[in-house]
């Protein structure tokens, strides 16, 4: 992986890399209006850390007196982690990968071009959530007195929820055999031997 920090995001798409696209190549059907996927990400996140908050009181209530400095703490890590999280996505591209960010309006992101298999590239969505968010989050359900644990990972697995919406894309538009890339904001698919 080379990365490179590509500076502050301006909102211009077309200051994005960009690919030349390959024969037959399908994009995926996304949310044409960005403010509409920021909306959902955002009511998803939200809706996420709800569901995940009741086996946390539920486990963690009693420990919670005990440990409120640590749980402040891990909710000002976790609001921290969003660096990480795009560094977790960049190491699963083996060329060029782009960070890019937009501070005032909470928004990073990673954008590379080159190809992957679509096991690959839902694991590369997936990885922050599963080194952030869910295996902090599994160690709490074990051991429920690492309270900081278990809201570290809640709130990462909340803030995952726009990879989220990209697996379910790869999964339910890619066929078996489709390499995928990125190219701008979008996703795109194609069959090799067509």
């Amino acid at each position: 992986m080379k990365f490179h920090n590509a500076g502050k995001y301006n909102g211009d798409e077309s200051s994005l890399p960009q690919r030349e696209h390959r024969p037959n190549t399908v994009p995926f059907k996304e949310f044409a209006d960005m403010k509409k996927l920021s909306l959902i990400s955002n009511v998803g996140c939200i809706l996420t850390m709800i569901i995940l908050a009741i086996p946390f009181i539920i486990l963690g209530g009693k420990y919670m007196h005990e440990n409120v400095i640590w749980l402040a703490l891990s909710g000002v890590l976790a609001g921290l982690s969003l660096f990480p999280h795009e560094l977790l996505h960049a190491i699963c591209y083996k060329k060029d990968v782009y960070y890019y960010n937009n501070i005032s309006k909470g928004l990073v992101f990673v954008v590379g071009t080159e190809d992957m298999s679509k096991t690959r590239f839902i694991c590369m969505c997936l990885c922050p959530n599963i080194f952030l968010g869910i295996v902090p989050y599994i160690i709490f359900l074990i051991f429920p007195n690492l309270v900081f644990l278990g809201l570290f990972g809640l709130v990462c697995l909340g803030m995952g929820f726009g990879d989220y919406i990209n697996v379910y894309n790869a999964i339910k538009q890619m066929p078996k055999g489709a390499k995928t890339y990125l190219c701008g904001m979008h996703s795109y698919w194609y069959l090799e031997n067509n």
